[in-house]
């Protein structure tokens, strides 16, 4: 796997940034990718470490060692077919994942593990510039028809492993383009649209449907799918943000991270904004409350719109700047890490409670708030207030929307109010109605998301046929 002394010889190196005065004046990817040699050089890094952790550290279960040898051998081709055998759009992963894979490097013992992000960006990204990325189009048709209502990436990842088995697969979405929170909810600048859109034109080739603009449960019933179809799939996402139950949240100027970031999404897209006020950070000093992606997408796009400042606060204490390898690797670590967001200009501050909001006029201005403890109880005499003309709530999200589609379809949903299934399955409690990605799991990853399309697919296929030939 690789050069068997590679990972002694060679320094890790990864991508490296515009430069942040560039990059925020508009957005645009601003990632600047290894050349062949360099990547040739890091795929030489991969170990022969006898049990490949990256391989668990991967929801998908990329074959992360194979398409290392491959790049460092330069044979491209047969490592995009090694990629794609797992994995549907790994240029949505290589952009937007987090990269746990690399978290259980065995080379990340050390804090030195390979740049398999950065290698999976880049044979996907040369494979669609040499046009090896065809439509995979079926032989046989079943005859079977499938309704996949929701277009993220479970979405998608379903209704191509549906479509390549021969089924006539339909997508329902309610926006006016496809991708789900991959096109409304990830900032431009961290992937832009046309990767989508391409995958839909392959999609289209391999037979499958799109309808946009048809919300299910309310532009179509959502029962007269369930007759209509052989097999339901609900990969709708969990769209229900967690909310701030303080005084003042009824202010002006107070919104959601989910409201606040599509309108971007939308402006550079040159679609309508949509019926709500225009939420703008322009010259306004922005407070984000929420420590995750979402907050730090908050940031980046604050800052592009031209605040006057941003401040990021979070209930949780403050990582460690180093995790202890003998307890966590090869484990997700809690340690501190700074997002290309947080880096072009933001103050951030931890264990900070929120206690109220106020405002002039109905405006907000201010935000209260105090330190807590371990056990997040406040400590007296630490109140401090936060200047804040703009509040955006990123505390995550709770679970899928129960109004409309689940309401009508009256599927079981489990404690947490996510759609019950199990990960064998996939079934619902409904007769042919199955669920797939956050809808099903909870606030998530994007890798996530295309590990249960891709098993659900396989799930309803077995349902449908009786068999699958689809991998899990």
């Amino acid at each position: 796997m690789g050069k068997p002394t590679g990972f002694m010889e060679i320094a890790r190196q990864d991508r490296t940034y515009a430069p942040v005065a560039e990059r925020i004046r508009e957005f645009k990817e601003f990632v600047v990718p290894l050349d062949d040699r360099a990547l040739a050089a890091q795929g030489a890094r991969c170990m022969d470490c006898g049990i490949p952790y990256c391989h668990n550290g991967c929801p998908v279960n990329n074959i992360i060692p194979d398409w290392n040898d491959l790049v460092y051998r330069g044979q491209w081709q047969d490592a995009i077919d090694v990629l794609h055998s797992t994995n549907n759009f790994p240029e949505f992963t290589g952009r937007i994942c987090p990269a746990p894979c690399e978290a259980a490097c065995t080379l990340n013992i050390d804090d030195n593990p390979v740049t398999i992000k950065t290698i999976e960006c880049a044979i996907v990204d040369r494979a669609w510039k040499e046009g090896w990325i065809q439509p995979q189009i079926p032989e046989h048709k079943t005859g079977r028809k499938v309704a996949v209502v929701g277009s993220g990436p479970a979405g998608m990842a379903c209704a191509q492993q549906l479509a390549r088995a021969g089924h006539e697969v339909t997508v329902f979405e309610r926006n006016n383009s496809m991708g789900g929170l991959l096109r409304y909810g990830i900032p431009d600048f961290k992937m832009e649209k046309h990767h989508i859109d391409r995958r839909v034109s392959q999609m289209q080739a391999e037979g499958v449907s799109f309808r946009s603009n048809t919300e299910v449960g309310r532009d179509i019933a959502a029962k007269d799918l369930v007759d209509e179809y052989d097999a339901v799939v609900l990969t709708g996402g969990s769209e229900k943000s967690r909310d701030l139950p303080v005084p003042g949240g009824e202010l002006k100027g107070v919104h959601f991270a989910m409201d606040f970031l599509p309108q971007q999404n939308r402006r550079v897209a040159n679609e309508p904004a949509g019926t709500n006020e225009p939420i703008l950070a322009t010259g306004k000093h922005v407070v984000v409350i929420g420590g995750g992606d979402t907050g730090s997408d908050c940031i980046g796009t604050s800052i592009r719109q031209g605040a006057a400042s941003v401040t990021q606060i979070e209930i949780m204490p403050k990582p460690p700047e180093k995790e202890d390898k003998g307890s966590v690797w090869p484990l997700w670590p809690n340690k501190l890490r700074t997002s290309s967001s947080q880096d072009e200009g933001c103050t951030r501050d931890w264990s900070v409670d929120t206690q109220k909001l106020t405002g002039e006029n109905g405006q907000v201005t201010t935000l209260h708030a105090n330190r807590v403890d371990e056990k997040f109880q406040a400590i007296a005499g630490t109140e401090f207030e936060v200047k804040a003309d703009l509040v955006l709530l990123a505390m995550g999200f709770v679970h899928p929307i129960h109004e409309g589609m689940l309401e009508e379809l009256g599927v079981d949903l489990d404690p947490r109010g996510n759609v019950d299934a199990d990960t064998e399955r996939y079934q619902t409690s409904v007769e042919k109605v199955f669920t797939a990605g956050d809808m099903r799991r909870g606030q998530s990853l994007v890798v996530w998301a295309i590990r249960e399309g891709r098993q659900a697919a396989h799930a309803v296929d077995v349902f449908l046929m009786g068999e699958s030939t689809l991998p899990r």
